[in-house]
């Protein structure tokens, strides 16, 4: 009996060993308080700096929360590091090439917040606190951010080629490529509500312009002169992801899907599909429910894979390594 006793003591001792070895390793979870001693100044200055920038330039608030997206497909600011003689990041894969934008706007809020804490503030938590203040600014809804995110030392072309949807997407793919994310039906139409600003270049809506048939014939004729069927000019003209109201973050996306207006592939298809289309029509109708639906989805999209802790680093400048 003594033995045994001895042998059972040995065994919890060993168990609360491995229990106190996997709470030290594991990753601290985000919080929205997490800058609240060390930089008390951050969101403020993020706030003020994406701001004057949407002032300045109303469409680099969906660049900004465009860049949020494509680099959240990690959350770890890999998408800012540009390439080097020896380093290729993930700017040049096939959904950021010539399209991604804002890298010089994050810059600028870095410099700013660098000014008021040294090397406290991730990359990745102002590209996340940016995209929040960009939807604000364009009169979309506010919500609360959890941070501590890290920044990558590294990033991954083959991963931002093959992770993030493409406007060719139907309602199968779209599904499956946020489910691998942990992000269901609700959170993919309500994150693809996103362009209700923005625009898009004309090589990523030719194909819908010139061989499918649900779309509104006068909206592609309007679309068509500067998006010639021809490949070899007009790829980069650019056009509204939402013609009624380009600037403002409100729930007409989903009203121009009902008419179908919608510019991209992946846009047209959500209300075509009756896996889908039920929430298209709740949201052109609710425009309360959409905010709160986008709201609760950019913050669990924030949440996929972030480095905390000791993971990766806090970068001095968010385009290269330290």
């Amino acid at each position: 009996r003594i033995l045994m006793a001895m042998a059972m003591a040995s065994t919890l001792s060993v168990l609360l060993l491995l229990c106190l070895a996997a709470a030290a390793s594991a990753s601290p979870p985000l919080s929205p308080q997490f800058y609240a001693k060390s930089c008390p100044r951050a969101l403020a200055t993020i706030k003020s700096a994406v701001t004057a920038a949407v002032r300045s330039e109303p469409r680099m608030g969906a660049s900004l929360l465009r860049l949020h997206f494509h680099d959240c497909f990690g959350c770890d600011a890999s998408v800012l590091l540009s390439d080097t003689a020896t380093f290729t990041g993930e700017q040049g894969a096939a959904p950021n090439a010539r399209s991604i934008r804002g890298m010089n706007v994050i810059d600028n809020i870095k410099a700013q917040v660098e000014a008021v804490c040294r090397q406290t503030v991730s990359c990745a938590d102002i590209l996340a606190v940016a995209a929040r203040d960009s939807v604000v600014a364009l009169g979309g809804p506010s919500w609360t951010v959890p941070l501590g995110r890290r920044d990558s030392t590294t990033a991954s072309l083959s991963l931002a080629n093959s992770d993030l949807p493409a406007p060719s997407f139907d309602v199968a793919n779209l599904t499956a490529n946020f489910a691998a994310k942990g992000l269901s039906v609700t959170d993919m139409v309500a994150l693809s509500g996103g362009h209700t600003i923005g625009q898009s270049q004309c090589r990523f809506f030719r194909s819908r312009l010139y061989n499918e048939t649900n779309i509104d014939a006068a909206f592609a004729t309007s679309l068509k002169a500067n998006c010639p069927r021809t490949t070899s000019s007009g790829n980069s003209s650019l056009a509204p992801l939402d013609t009624t109201t380009p600037n403002g973050f409100d729930n007409a996306y989903y009203s121009n899907l009902m008419s179908q207006k919608g510019l991209l592939h992946s846009d047209q298809v959500l209300i075509n599909d009756g896996r889908t289309a039920g929430l298209v029509r709740t949201y052109s109708s609710a425009s309360a429910q959409f905010n709160r639906d986008f709201a609760a989805a950019m913050v669990r999209m924030g949440n996929i894979s972030p480095l905390t802790g000791a993971q990766g680093q806090i970068r001095l400048s968010c385009s290269r390594v330290n």
